[in-house]
């Protein structure tokens, strides 16, 4: 990735967190909790986001609330190559906190999200194509994540082959590549198998975030 896409990639980040925190208390791209945070564990939004033109896809599934938790919750990103019919690929998904501000990166086992299994190498070809140009529910939120992809791709790359690593790591003979092994509470060790946090020089220390926290309706 060269050096002046990464850096636009990380002013767009701030752009786009800035115009958001401007806009949360009046406008329809105020914060998902309001309607996340009565029912954790559910996903937003209906249906999820889908590009037709690119394939990208993404839903948010917020935290059930603890005590002293920093990460409200986290946009899963899928690639569908071949369009809405075909296999979706699981890219990465994003942590945030309560006020929309990126916490992490990390990458799940497949058994969490349902995917259709794809390799790192073949995942990591998909990563450019991650480009969500949708006017619902976000146009900004949409902007935003896909700038994620470009300012963090290298240490994304670097995350979805350190899944395989620790998928292979954990694999029992005779079963095949990416499903879960062995269990725990219903758990194959942790749900993020790898994760990096990714705190960025450019992000506004006060205000600044994606719309995900609780706001007037």
């Amino acid at each position: 990735m060269a050096e002046e896409a990464v850096e636009l990639a990380r002013r767009e980040i701030a752009y786009c967190e800035t115009l958001l925190a401007k806009a949360a208390p009046t406008c329809s791209a105020r914060p998902f909790a309001t309607r996340l945070k009565s029912r954790p564990g559910t996903h937003y939004p209906t249906g999820d986001v889908f590009d037709p033109t690119s394939g990208a896809q993404w839903f948010y599934p917020c935290h059930p609330a603890e005590e002293g938790a920093e990460e409200h919750g986290h946009f899963h990103c899928f690639l569908r190559p071949q369009g809405p019919q075909g296999p979706i690929h699981h890219l990465a998904a994003v942590g945030v906190d309560a006020h929309g501000r990126l916490l992490r990166l990390f990458t799940v086992n497949q058994w969490v999200v349902g995917d259709d299994w794809l390799g790192a190498e073949g995942t990591i070809a998909l990563l450019p194509r991650f480009d969500v140009q949708m006017p619902r529910p976000s146009y900004l939120v949409n902007r935003w994540l896909t700038a994620i992809f470009t300012a963090y791709e290298q240490q994304i790359t670097e995350l979805i082959r350190e899944r395989d690593r620790a998928l292979l790591t954990h694999r029992q003979p005779g079963r095949r590549r990416g499903a879960p092994g062995p269990r725990a509470g219903g758990h194959f060790g942790t749900q993020a198998l790898r994760s990096i946090g990714v705190p960025d020089p450019l992000r506004p220390t006060r205000g600044g975030g994606i719309s995900t926290a609780p706001g007037p309706h």
